[in-house]
């Protein structure tokens, strides 16, 4: 059997098969069926077609928290033919009205959490609210008569807004041949199928989350959904939750080990555990195996826009087995066979140290606003100057990339042993539990804030466990730390708002006249 071309075909196949016989959703108390989630997204998608004034509507927002609304209009939108938009209402309403701006959405659907988010500042779209009297309302409604989706391979199924350098968020539109190229990879690596627990531990507006939901539904597993406040307590969740697989960033290793709860075989029921979305450091990789020790381990790498993930490394069931690294951090393996890839030098020649650029089925045909895409892609260069194979920056913010395109993921990486090792990006991005930050786009925030002259943002490591954590230094007149962070809030998600705001007379220049970020480290040392 071939698999299938678009996103909710995934989730329908396994739904066919399995019917009302599999747990399909588990968010607290409640437990829907394959056949009763299908259902569900049926008739929620009859009623964006009806908001929609009786069409598929093209790109929908969903502002849901943790709800069952969230996983049932998830499918929904793609059920009637729609882009899945992922909003998330604890975000500032002005950083959410500029995604819907940008993604230029027709629809929001929206969950109580969602509806109450955009009670004072609703978007300039309409809102379908969907919470728990409308989705006992929508069980008992017959079945609706909906045509197959009309969505195609090349049409996009969602649409993830990252951070920008400019201050904006950007989009990063993912095909539907790009998310069903990678769960062909993946879909079949885990062992899932009836009796699997499948955590979701990552928020809608993270492409984890993708992983989390389709890779469970496509071989037929549950997938279980903590509280927010679970995932602080990794532990204690994948027990009283009785998961068997789990999937987030390492941080959350961090929160387990200060808690005290990773003690040997603390885990008995994990037979997978999947790490990805920042660097696993093999001193807590060691950690987690220990607490888990039936548990197979497997490191997954890569960026929004090579499709959720593009390597991935398998640890050696032996710990012993596990390979030396010049900087402590578990590899990230070997790409997908499905995908090409080459390491390219600062003169933009194949080197076995550089940085990492990728193109194939995963690569997504770029960004929402075109003129992101300036400097992102490369090309071959036809006629190199000196002879030499070199790559050539594709500049044409008008035009999309094509096939032959590599793109740039900012990563260094270099080849020891035949595996891919990270070893720190190339340009001023960042991880923080997480969540791929743009020092450029609070930059730019705080530059725009009254009195602000010139403002720099670093990640600062922390001194208990040495995660990073953003701290700012601004330099101007009146400006006042209390002040800014009351800005910053209504501006920017929580996990991008700096720890810290030193203000400074003047920013510290080096040699180069450029500010000196090695001096502002020092001037902060470790967060607190």
């Amino acid at each position: 059997m071939s698999d299938p071309q678009t996103m909710y075909e995934w989730f329908a196949r396994s739904a066919a098969e399995h019917g009302h016989e599999v747990v399909a959703l588990e968010v607290g108390e409640d437990h829907l069926t394959y056949g009763e989630l299908r259902d569900l997204a049926e008739r929620i998608a009859a009623r964006l077609v009806a908001a929609a004034g009786g069409s598929a509507p093209s790109r929908v927002g969903l502002l849901v928290g943790r709800s069952v609304t969230a996983y049932a209009g998830y499918l929904g939108i793609l059920r009637a033919g729609g882009t899945v938009v992922p909003l998330n209402p604890e975000h500032p309403p002005a950083r959410t009205a500029e995604i819907v701006e940008s993604a230029r959405l027709e629809l929001v659907l929206a969950d109580t959490a969602g509806a109450e988010a955009v009670r004072t500042a609703p978007p300039a779209v309409p809102v379908l609210a969907v919470g728990a009297e409308e989705l006992a309302a929508l069980a008992l409604e017959p079945a609706p008569e909906l045509p197959y989706p009309p969505a195609g391979p090349g049409d996009t199924a969602y649409i993830i807004f990252t951070s920008g350098s400019t201050g904006a968020p950007k989009g990063v539109p993912i095909l539907h041949s790009n998310i069903c190229s990678y769960l062909g990879q993946v879909a079949g690596r885990y062992d899932i199928g009836p009796g699997s627990r499948l955590s979701q531990s990552f928020e809608l507006t993270f492409d984890g989350s993708v992983h989390d939901i389709f890779v469970a539904w496509a071989g037929g597993g549950t997938l279980v959904v903590p509280m927010r406040s679970q995932l602080l307590s990794p532990v204690r969740t994948v027990n009283n939750l009785r998961l068997t697989h789990w999937f987030s960033v390492p941080s959350l290793i961090s929160f387990a080990s200060r808690l005290g709860t990773l003690k040997p075989g603390s885990m008995p029921t994990l037979r997978w555990s999947i790490f990805g979305g920042e660097p696993l450091p093999l001193a807590a990789a060691a950690q987690w195996r220990t607490a888990a020790p039936a548990s197979r381990m497997e490191v997954l790498y890569g960026p929004t826009e090579l499709t959720i993930s593009c390597t991935a490394y398998r640890m050696p069931d032996d710990p012993a087995a596990w390979p030396e690294t010049p900087n402590g951090i578990a590899p990230i393996g070997n790409c997908y066979p499905i995908v090409d890839f080459v390491l390219l030098d600062e003169d933009g020649r194949p080197s076995d140290n550089g940085e990492l650029c990728v193109r194939g089925p995963l690569r997504f045909p770029g960004y929402q606003d075109p003129a992101n895409n300036a400097g992102r892609f490369l090309i071959p260069d036809p006629h190199p100057a000196d002879g030499a194979a070199r790559q050539t920056a594709y500049a044409d913010p008008t035009g999309a990339p094509t096939d032959k395109h590599w793109y740039r993921t900012g990563d260094r990486v270099a080849v020891r042993d035949g595996l891919l090792i990270h070893l720190g990006r190339t340009d001023h991005q960042v991880k923080v539990r997480g969540h791929r930050i743009e020092l450029g786009e609070i930059e730019a925030v705080l530059r725009r804030q009254p009195g602000v002259r010139d403002a720099i943002v670093l990640a600062v490591p922390t001194a208990d466990d040495g995660e990073p954590e953003l701290a700012a230094a601004v330099c101007g007149t009146g400006c006042e730390p209390e002040r800014l962070y009351t800005d910053l809030g209504g501006q920017l998600p929580p996990y991008m708002l700096p720890r810290r705001i030193a203000v400074l007379d003047t920013l510290p220049l080096n040699n180069n006249g450029k500010i000196d970020r090695k001096a502002l480290l020092g001037e902060f040392g470790h967060s607190r």
